[in-house]
């Protein structure tokens, strides 16, 4: 399937300033993988001080949800510009869509476990977490098979990556908020909840539009 045929469609990327920063990175010789590795790190570190909201209070709280939600935005820039970079600035490389796909699966886990192991304190909180991880990992999975018999590759919700990372940072925004209401992790809870549903929701969407369109053939 051609590149342009399999990308996430993206409103951002049409943006002036995303055009002129992924034209900065080419212009500095950053390789499109490497930004690719890049998200992969921004999420771990989103993951871990996500992680580290849940086992602190106060003011060193608030700064790691406010990171966490800082570090998600900035894995998702570079898994918008690393294709910017790769398809606009014509540096496609034999492993790019290994280095484009691969790295996300990891970044998911690592900030929907990161955010699972924060809510520690609730017995099924950990559970949560893993639930939300495997969840969002078998929607980048149908999608993928349903590539691998022919199929376009469909990108549709209600809880693809970007849904994901949006409800998450929302969370750890509004999280900050939690004292005023004697909470500690509630909010973080019902975004897994949230994720783990709308990713199951979005699993059973994908593999109605694939096989309609494969039994279309």
């Amino acid at each position: 399937m051609p590149t342009e045929l399999a990308r996430r469609p993206l409103a951002t990327r049409e943006h002036a300033s995303a055009k002129a920063l992924a034209r900065a990175l080419d212009r500095a010789g950053i390789a499109p993988n490497a930004i690719s590795i890049a998200s992969l790190v921004f999420a771990l570190a989103a993951g871990c001080s996500i992680f580290w909201s849940g086992e602190t209070t106060g003011a060193v709280r608030v700064g790691a949800l406010l990171a966490g939600a800082a570090l998600i935005q900035l894995r998702l820039l570079c898994n918008m510009l690393d294709g910017m970079v790769a398809i606009e600035g014509g540096r496609r490389t034999p492993l790019g869509e290994m280095f484009n796909d691969m790295p996300d699966r990891f970044a998911d886990l690592a900030i929907l476990l990161g955010t699972g192991y924060s809510l520690a304190a609730f017995p099924w909180g950990i559970p949560l977490g893993w639930l939300a991880g495997m969840l969002a990992l078998l929607t980048a999975y149908v999608r993928l098979l349903g590539a691998s018999m022919g199929s376009r590759q469909y990108f549709v919700g209600p809880m693809a990556k970007p849904h994901r990372m949006a409800v998450l940072t929302v969370a750890c925004i509004l999280s900050t908020l939690e004292p005023l209401l004697n909470w500690h992790g509630q909010i973080l809870a019902f975004a897994l909840a949230l994720v783990a549903a709308g990713s199951l929701v979005t699993i059973l969407r994908r593999t109605r539009l694939i096989a309609a369109e494969l039994k279309a053939r």
